[in-house]
């Protein structure tokens, strides 16, 4: 016969072998695993409420050339502060060739902004918003990030402002080509969301500093998306509000990655297997008047192995604009060393050596 303490252990038993409603909270979770969830939480919450007010919507209107005539065209962006008297940071190609271009703050103000330069070669831009009270957000140091930290992206993906996606650093020195062929280094691969509308939106860390800017994702993967470090997105903004631009220089080939043959590495003991095949001189550039030749195969620049296209782009910086370097090629089966002096690399030039 069931005693009276027998029945009431029996039926707590049966309560509590029941399933949780959906809409009860779960208090069974082992102490260790809600503390780790409520840390990683609490991270993101932090970084987002750190950085959050800087971060604003960018609505462009660019001019059209259709079928019917000149048209116009609406986009949208992110960007986001970067100091007390309104200088912000966005994608190039989020605002180039932009008839007009609005901003909207975290607040809802819709300010005056200008655009002070872009380059279209690490695709970022700097513009100069028109408002009092604005919260600048703080770098990291991206030299120092490491594959798995948290990874959180803010922006306006399809016009929905301040949407929140978090994930890690899936891999660090990746390289990108921008808009312009031109290829990007030491890029940041993480896999929080990104979407369009986030390009030129932040990148942070837990702490709510900003360790990129969110630049690309590829359409048909899920969760591979590219943000450019912080240093380099500092570097870059230091010549764009100087200078309105970032100056570069070049030699004048058209070239392409090319294998130099096994016997021609063993007699001249090359430390690359790779090197640049100049398919086209340009008339009256550095490298025409340095004596370069359809042909030739590329292989150091003042000293320096050159391994392919990107590689000679790589070393092709401002401080070399008109610098006499010395260009080693390989001419058939003779290694020749040519004297040139890069120009700087003017708008109307493409990108192509």
């Amino acid at each position: 016969m069931e005693t009276a303490i027998t029945k009431i252990v029996s039926d707590e038993a049966r309560e509590n072998a029941r399933p949780a409603s959906p809409d009860q909270p779960r208090n069974d979770l082992p102490d260790t695993e809600a503390s780790i969830f409520d840390a990683y939480s609490q991270a993101v919450v932090r970084g987002v409420e750190s950085v959050a007010p800087s971060v604003v919507r960018i609505e462009v209107t660019k001019k059209l050339q259709t079928a019917q005539g000149p048209g116009a065209g609406a986009g949208s962006g992110s960007g986001f502060i970067i100091s007390p008297d309104g200088l912000m940071l966005t994608n190039s190609h989020v605002v180039h060739g932009a008839a007009s271009i609005g901003v909207v703050l975290r607040d809802g103000r819709r300010p005056d902004a200008v655009l002070i330069g872009e380059d279209p070669e690490s695709d970022l831009a700097v513009l100069r918003v028109y408002a009092p009270n604005l919260a600048p957000v703080k770098f990291a140091d991206s030299s120092r990030l490491r594959v798995g930290q948290l990874a959180i992206a803010i922006g306006s993906p399809y016009g929905f402002e301040a949407t929140v996606t978090a994930g890690d650093v899936s891999a660090l020195g990746r390289s990108l080509r921008s808009h312009t062929g031109r290829l990007m280094d030491d890029i940041i691969q993480t896999d929080a969301a990104l979407n369009p509308g986030n390009s030129g939106g932040p990148l942070v860390d837990s702490r709510g500093e900003v360790i990129g800017v969110n630049t690309a994702m590829i359409l048909p993967a899920q969760g591979i998306c590219f943000a450019i470090g912080s240093n380099t997105a500092q570097l870059i903004t230091g010549w764009l509000v100087k200078e309105g631009r970032v100056r570069r220089s070049y030699v004048g080939i058209a070239g392409q990655t090319t294998p130099i043959h096994a016997r021609l590495r063993r007699h001249y003991r090359l430390a690359q297997d790779r090197g640049v095949l100049v398919v086209g001189v340009e008339p009256g550039s550095p490298a025409r008047l340095a004596g370069l030749r359809e042909g030739d195969i590329v292989i150091a620049f003042k000293g320096q192995p050159i391994a392919g296209v990107d590689e000679l782009l790589r070393k092709l910086v401002a401080s070399e604009i008109g610098v006499a370097s010395v260009l080693t090629v390989i001419r058939h089966t003779e290694k020749l060393e040519l004297q040139v002096v890069p120009e700087e690399l003017s708008a109307h030039v493409q990108n192509d050596e």
